[in-house]
């Protein structure tokens, strides 16, 4: 929320931020990365030495790949969970779920940080019958640094297996 206004669509610093954190872009700025669309798939192709190694789903680009995969998500969700980025690394047989949350004043983003196991699991369920892991992580601006040490404190004293706690990285 910006200070004295309104929240949620109405944040132009947030998606300024979500766009200097662009997960493909970055990807593909590592060198030997590069990212291209695959024909007839969803998302985009992460190659390492024009080897496949990875797809990128951002928000409906995943339901999308489900969809390509056979997976009857509607009988799993009522609502659809839009992942900011989501990784797919291929020889990992893992999911990365990742959200870029931006927050200037206390609001609702930083309550939103601790609903990340009730997602890993619907996550979870999405991609059970392909085999999948799923990591949650979220990118952070600086002010979660200061301000919601709590829900940090949370996820590190939290007496999860490693699997179950969040990647938490702050950028």
């Amino acid at each position: 929320m910006k200070t004295g206004g309104l929240g949620g669509a109405n944040t132009l610093k947030g998606l300024n931020f979500e766009n200097k954190v662009d997960f493909q872009k970055l990807l593909g700025e590592i060198p030997g990365y590069s990212i291209a669309k695959i024909p007839g798939k969803a998302g985009m192709g992460v190659f390492f030495e024009k080897n496949l190694v990875a797809r990128c789903f951002q928000k409906h680009e995943f339901y999308k790949f489900l969809d390509d995969s056979k997976v009857n998500w509607q009988s799993m969700r009522s609502k659809r969970l839009l992942p900011d980025d989501a990784m797919l690394v291929i020889i990992r047989e893992t999911l990365f779920i990742v959200e870029i949350k931006y927050q200037q004043v206390a609001g609702s983003v930083d309550e939103k940080l601790q609903t990340c196991d009730f997602k890993r699991k619907q996550y979870l369920k999405l991609v059970a019958q392909l085999g999948l892991k799923v990591e949650y992580v979220y990118v952070l601006n600086d002010w979660f640094k200061k301000n919601v040490v709590a829900v940090f404190s949370a996820f590190v004293a939290a007496p999860l297996p490693s699997p179950l706690k969040p990647i938490v990285r702050l950028a």
